[in-house]
């Protein structure tokens, strides 16, 4: 067994249990790329097992910090089931979830999202590449599902010196997958959508949206960065008169309109916009027109805390915008999925954004991933979403 050994006073992360190694931590040792190794403090103890990147910033991501357990197939199917196990405690209103949760699962780098019967997969980390089979066998073997697709193409992989995959691992078909959350209708395609092909972190921030916009009578909605429609779904789910849904990708658009007639909706009280978000928000505040309630759920803006400055700037701008637009007593649902802009600082951003709008408001909620997206007690960084609900006062 390789080894790596940490330079002196660079062990209290393991000590914490957090998952992480950074290149500029290590005193000597290497490894194959995601090659098992050990990892000791500078004076020889054990602190953690983990895989080694050879390229990745991120040199080490901890596999366990028992020194007893041995890294192999039995490992990779106790943590899987443990994390299946999780899921099936929770009550969850659809039949698509997130199995495995990459850290936060004891499985660094390793995402698994269910939609009905196909499983799609995400190796992200050169740990996680190096045990695929292994992986693969044990998802099957734990849900029964013998369908499952990787959606390796995340820019992480460039970092962990992999190439994109993305296709059938086991099983064939179709990659479209209709799926059912809070009683609603959505069409997943595995092989084509953002991430592994549907936001399942937004799921219960869906049914809170439709209760809002029910409960306090939200008759007009604005929903920026729409993707699929998802948020807009919720709202005329709520009883909304009129949903104006904006995205840049017109593929998007089409796949958000098709979700309006599968649940019934009448197209009448849709309509998308196939175009740029801050562009359109300018343009309504030109024309004078104003919403109930508008919803923000952009893209990162930052990959890194390198970019958090850049990223403060374009969360305070579409905000301010965004408030310009919203009627007094109207709700503002705006989100970061960024994850180095933590709650307190995307708090201030808004505040901020409030600041030069002219706008105050109510922070009557605040929002986060659901619950098969768990963030652990050592591992914070796994709150990558964030979100608040604002009403204008």
């Amino acid at each position: 067994m390789k080894t790596i050994r940490l330079k002196p006073g660079k062990d209290r992360a393991l000590l914490r249990r957090h998952p992480w190694v950074f290149s500029g931590s290590i005193m000597s040792g290497g490894g194959d790329r995601g090659e098992t190794v050990r990892v000791e403090a500078d004076d020889g103890r054990f602190l953690a097992w983990g895989a080694f990147s050879p390229t990745s910033q991120i040199r080490v991501r901890a596999w366990s910090f028992d020194e007893a357990e041995r890294i192999d197939d039995a490992f990779f199917a106790r943590r899987i089931a443990e994390a299946i196990s999780y899921r099936g405690r929770l009550a969850i209103e659809s039949d698509a979830c997130r199995l495995i949760h990459g850290e936060a699962d004891g499985l660094p780098g390793l995402i698994v999202d269910r939609y009905g019967d196909v499983l799609v997969a995400q190796f992200l980390s050169a740990g996680a590449d190096r045990w695929r089979e292994t992986i693969c066998k044990a998802l099957a073997e734990a849900t029964g599902i013998s369908r499952i697709h990787e959606r390796s193409d995340s820019n992480t992989r460039q970092l962990e010196g992999l190439d994109a995959i993305v296709g059938w691992i086991t099983g064939a078909g179709a990659s479209e997958v209709e799926i059912h959350e809070h009683g609603w209708r959505f069409v997943v395609d595995v092989a084509e959508g953002h991430k592994t092909g549907h936001y399942l972190d937004q799921r219960d921030n869906r049914a809170i949206f439709r209760d809002w916009v029910r409960n306090a009578g939200l008759r007009t909605v604005l929903n920026c960065h729409a993707y699929t429609g998802g948020f807009a779904i919720a709202a005329l789910a709520g009883g909304a008169d009129r949903v104006i849904s904006v995205d840049s990708s017109k593929p998007a658009i089409a796949h958000a309109e098709r979700h309006v007639a599968l649940n019934g909706f009448e197209s009448s009280k849709a309509e998308f916009l196939a175009a740029d978000v801050n562009a359109t928000l300018r343009t309504m505040i030109k024309d004078g027109k104003t919403f109930d309630a508008i919803v923000l759920d952009p893209p990162k803006f930052a990959a890194s805390a390198h970019h958090v400055e850049r990223a403060a700037r374009a969360y305070k701008d579409i905000n301010r915008l965004a408030l310009k637009l919203l009627n007094p007593g109207g709700v503002l649902l705006t989100f970061s999925c960024s994850g180095a802009v933590n709650a307190d600082l995307f708090h201030k951003i808004i505040a901020s954004a409030g600041m030069e709008s002219g706008v105050d408001g109510y922070i009557a909620l605040r929002l986060e991933a659901a619950p098969d997206h768990p963030t652990t007690l050592a591992f914070p960084e796994g709150e990558y979403l964030k979100g608040l609900l604002v009403v204008r006062r």
